[in-house]
């Protein structure tokens, strides 16, 4: 009793000093970190209401710049994968300036049956035991209905979505990716299967999606295939293939698929795959999106920049916006679509050659291509009205922030107006910014 009491007395003297350091810490519900919300949305098709979570991308929230149409990315069993994801996509698409991967909206889409979803046929034995099974299958070819028909016209109608999408499954899941894949190939443009569970039926459906992907029609469509360290120990991936115990059956199905994709150069589908020795079937989802992103994308990054900023460097402010454009026709051409360089990412360029005395022509360029690109945006000409101000061109700068005020309102241009003009009078001693 002595003790309890010693270790409350301790208890509560430690809360009080705790409470002495924190007691001027006050939290505001306003800086609470959000990654997205949920949404319910009714299917007819399923004749259920369906759970989604949704991530926007930072940009989508920043009302200085043109908003862009975003990809897409489909993600199955969404509230195991949803945080992993939406993290992996923030840092590869926009922290500390990458854009490894482009912004994309995250629609992670919650299970109600997922053993009927996400399951091509339907079966009455369990395959590794040969037991009855209690639970609903086959009901794969329904939901990727409601995706087609449902899920993805509302996206498309609610969000600022791009029609170029990403689909991505872990384990049933990835047996749901690669019946989108044959079934179903116009919904999507990437699929990322994580460890698919290709022994289903006795791989019936592994014979089937092997026989259609050997057909030449998968043109412009990339797979990437995760798959996971499942073997017993003392088991190797070169000694599992000649095994024939069905506890193996799982990644050997897999090997067999990728094997046989890996043969298959006529159906012109773009694939990868990667074996990870150090991973199971419940860690291998975060290292295989990683990898599969880094493939997928392997052509969205833009390189080349850095040389424009050495002094020493003969790049002309021409060769600067050639190496922009044509690496944005080469996204558009992996889009389907006509897209080109972000409004922020010009902006902040155009500024930062504007920080080298050498560089005029550059950010003078970089700004243009702004206008050319997004004429309706006010802070184009806001920004070029600053190059002017920067180049003693008072007349210049205040015709372009009257553009900018012209084309739409903001918070910035009409205070350097008004400062200009007191300016140009002579009036007003304090320096432009």
């Amino acid at each position: 009793m002595k003790k309890l009491l010693l270790l409350t007395v301790i208890c509560c003297s430690l809360l009080h000093c705790e409470a002495k350091k924190t007691s001027e810490i006050t939290i505001d519900i306003a800086s609470e970190i959000v990654l997205g919300h949920k949404e319910i949305i009714h299917s007819e098709v399923l004749n259920e209401d369906r759970e989604v979570w949704i991530h926007m991308p930072a940009s989508y929230y920043d009302v200085l710049y043109t908003k862009p149409k975003y990809p897409v990315l489909y993600l199955l069993d969404g509230p195991a994968h949803f945080y992993a994801v939406s993290g992996m996509m923030k840092q590869l698409s926009s922290a500390n300036g990458n854009s490894v991967v482009p912004e994309m909206i995250i629609v992670a889409i919650s299970n109600t049956d997922r053993s009927r979803d996400l399951t091509p046929t339907p079966v009455t034995m369990d395959f590794f035991s040969g037991d009855s099974i209690q639970y609903a299958s086959g009901g794969g070819a329904k939901f990727l209905d409601f995706m087609e028909t449902e899920l993805i016209p509302h996206i498309d109608n609610t969000y600022p979505a791009a029609p170029y999408r990403t689909f991505v499954g872990h384990s049933f899941g990835g047996l749901a990716v690669l019946n989108a894949l044959i079934t179903t190939p116009v919904l999507f443009d990437n699929y990322i299967a994580i460890d698919p569970s290709l022994w289903w039926d006795d791989q019936t459906f592994l014979k089937t999606i092997t026989s259609n992907l050997s057909a030449p029609n998968f043109a412009g469509k990339s797979l990437y295939v995760g798959v996971a360290n499942t073997m017993k120990a003392g088991m190797s991936i070169k000694k599992v293939v000649h095994d024939r115990t069905k506890s193996t059956a799982h990644i050997r199905s897999i090997l067999e698929f990728v094997k046989d994709m890996e043969t298959n150069k006529e159906n012109g589908l773009h694939f990868d795959w990667k074996y990870y020795p150090e991973d199971g079937h419940g860690s291998v989802p975060l290292i295989a999106t990683y990898d599969a992103f880094r493939f997928l994308f392997a052509w969205h990054e833009l390189t080349g920049i850095n040389q424009f900023f050495d002094p020493k460097a003969t790049g002309t402010a021409a060769d600067l916006i050639a190496l922009i454009t044509t690496h944005y026709q080469n996204i558009s051409r992996h889009y389907g679509y006509k897209t080109c360089a972000p409004e922020a990412f010009l902006n902040s360029l155009g500024y930062e050659f504007m920080d080298m005395d050498a560089a005029t022509e550059k950010a003078h360029a970089v700004f243009a291509l702004n206008i050319k690109n997004f004429p309706n945006s006010s802070n184009v000409y806001d920004s070029m009205g600053d190059f002017q101000l920067a180049q003693l061109d008072s007349l210049q700068a205040l015709a372009l922030f009257q553009k900018a005020l012209a084309v739409g309102d903001n918070e910035f241009s009409q205070e350097k107006i008004d400062l200009l003009k007191e300016k140009l009078r002579g009036a007003d001693p304090r320096p432009l910014k």
